[in-house]
């Protein structure tokens, strides 16, 4: 997943968000909250979240549709497309107070608004340790594309049945260091072309994994799978289950962007023509379509080439061999992408540490002073407390990647912790205390069914990963060759 850093700059500042919510009124070169004019439109704000939402959780849709099915697949695909765009609209109507017309300008800000302080904590817990689980789940599957491009220079060399095993404890340490370098740009605002490269490299693969998913069923000249996905037999029925929750959790990770729509309305100008919230409710809805047909697109090409043993990571699981060079591009363009994602989910928790840490302890030297360093010509400000803390975060990811390094089990229970609290329980909540809905109305009803529901399916989906887990370690040796 991906954040417009330059339109959402007090989400990065952490729980509090400042700025100046006097009427003021609009006028030529100022909104009405006495901010700059924002300039962004329907198509912008599309743009936004087509980027936001279309990342490595793509990779893992073809096995998530293998373990359903191509009845299940699908259908579960076009559901959590739904559920998405129907509450992301309910979220959009939380952009402006309905009575003062004040803005929030963050999902946190809109929850405290709304819902008060104690949800708003709990609402920033479970952001936080999303972004944290983010961080190790992109470290993991940036060391699997160096080791697909390892393994498949060997392949290419000495045959695709050669013994080709490679430890990814290298490839994690060495994705590590570069974060810890990256990771010492002081904030968001100066890595905007970092994130911009990053968000060209997520295309990038993306279309390269649908082209040779393409390109293979047409060689195949017949359609994998099943009408239930694999088969009880290949694996067993617990597992069968098991496998099945994961999938919800993995396609439920790739939908994921909620937590940035109130960012993406923030950069939207002011009405007239249209209010904010239409705007958003019509990027949401073009964006969720078009996001939708390019996951069918890569779930059931993907499914349809390798039937139910398609692999966990479409571009690492050598489905495909030849052409190895544009595998290889692929795969770099990964890792490029993972490196630039890495910082844009791990700044908003550097910046939240040390924010709170110099309110605590505003006289401390070691946390606040700044040394100017001269680095190729560039006056760099050195903070002796974000060298240490922010290295000691990167080496926490990195280690914890190496002792559970499964891709498919690490983006379902993502998917599975961010999607229902995140996606639907607090737009919904916040949906009924703005519009004052009334408790056991129909309207009341239907919402709260809706968020129970998807509580029952995240519950299930982060079951499944955790037992997807389980399983992997009870064999997994770390810091071992991987075959």
């Amino acid at each position: 997943m991906k954040i417009d850093e330059n339109n959402a700059p007090d989400y990065q500042k952490g729980f509090e968000v400042s700025g100046d919510f006097s009427s003021q009124g609009s006028s030529k070169f100022f909104d009405d909250d006495g901010r700059l004019k924002r300039t962004g439109t329907l198509w912008t704000a599309s743009a936004h979240i087509i980027t936001a939402v279309i990342g490595s959780g793509v990779l893992a849709l073809a096995w998530a549709t293998a373990q359903l099915g191509w009845i299940g697949g699908p259908t579960v695909l076009f559901l959590f497309s739904f559920v998405t765009y129907y509450c992301s609209c309910l979220l959009a109507s939380c952009y402006r107070d309905p009575v003062t017309g004040k803005r929030n300008y963050t999902y946190m800000e809109a929850v405290k608004s709304n819902l008060g302080g104690f949800k708003f904590k709990i609402c920033g817990f479970i952001q936080y340790f999303n972004l944290v689980g983010t961080t190790i789940g992109y470290t993991i599957a940036a060391s699997i594309s160096m080791i697909a491009i390892k393994k498949a220079s060997c392949y290419h060399d000495k045959g695709h049945d050669s013994h080709c095993g490679v430890s990814g404890t290298p490839f994690m340490v060495l994705f590590g260091v570069v974060e810890i370098f990256f990771s010492q740009i002081p904030d968001f605002h100066e890595i905007s072309w970092l994130s911009m490269v990053a968000a060209v490299m997520s295309f990038t693969y993306s279309a390269i994994g649908l082209g040779l998913g393409i390109a293979k069923f047409a060689e195949n000249g017949e359609i994998k799978g099943s009408l239930t996905g694999i088969s009880v037999g290949e694996v067993t029925q617990t597992q069968k289950i098991w496998r099945s929750f994961q999938a919800f959790g993995a396609i439920a990770f790739a939908y994921a962007y909620s937590n940035v729509l109130i960012e993406i309305e923030d950069t939207i100008k002011s009405p007239p023509p249209a209010t904010e919230q239409e705007t958003m409710k019509k990027a949401t809805l073009i964006s969720v379509i078009t996001t939708s047909i390019f996951y069918m697109l890569c779930g059931c090409f993907g499914y349809a080439a390798f039937g139910d043993h398609a692999p966990g990571n479409l571009l690492t699981g050598f489905g495909f061999y030849d052409p190895f060079w544009l595998v290889d591009i692929a795969n770099i363009a990964i890792i490029v992408h993972l490196v630039g994602a890495y910082q844009v989910f791990a700044q908003p928790i550097f910046a939240f540490v040390e924010r709170t840490a110099t309110e605590y302890y505003p006289e401390s030297n070691f946390i606040t002073n700044e040394i100017s360093v001269l680095i190729l010509g560039y006056n760099y400000k050195l903070n002796l407390f974000r060298l240490v803390w922010r290295t000691m975060f990167v080496c926490m990811t990195t280690l914890v990647a190496m002792l559970m390094p499964f891709f498919e089990d690490v983006v379902g229970i993502l998917g599975a912790i961010g999607f229902w609290p995140l996606t639907v329980f607090f737009p919904v909540e916040m949906y009924i205390a703005q519009k004052k809905i009334p408790k056991w109305s129909y309207k009341w009803v239907c919402l709260q069914t809706l968020s129970a529901v998807c509580l029952v399916i995240s519950v299930c989906a982060a079951a499944g990963s955790v037992a997807g887990v389980i399983k992997d370690l009870g064999v997994y040796k770390p810091f071992k060759t991987m075959h």
